[in-house]
């Protein structure tokens, strides 16, 4: 048998075998699952805060958009028009 391999049972049967031994083991299952709590905890803010950046992004190129096709809405329809938009000052 290998050394570690005794090593590892004899901390197995400690558990097992003694009230110290179960209440550390309770200890280390509630402190891992708080831990693993905490990770997925960090873990969804960070993808909420990459999906906020997401969602700015796409709303500052949905006005981009918008005000390109308001200026595309106001533009004079064929030279005739521009000319009169020239003429008048107003272009």
């Amino acid at each position: 048998m290998a050394p570690g391999a005794a090593v590892i049972g004899g901390v197995v049967a400690w558990i097992a075998g003694s009230a110290a031994g179960q209440a550390t083991l309770r200890y280390a299952v509630t402190a891992l699952a708080i831990l693993m709590f905490l990770l997925a905890l960090r873990r969804s803010g960070e993808r909420a805060g990459r999906m906020a950046e997401k969602l700015e992004a796409m709303e500052k190129a949905h006005e981009i958009q918008r005000r390109m096709l308001q200026a595309a809405a106001r533009r004079p329809r064929d030279h005739h028009e521009l000319a009169e938009r020239l003429r008048g000052g107003r272009f």
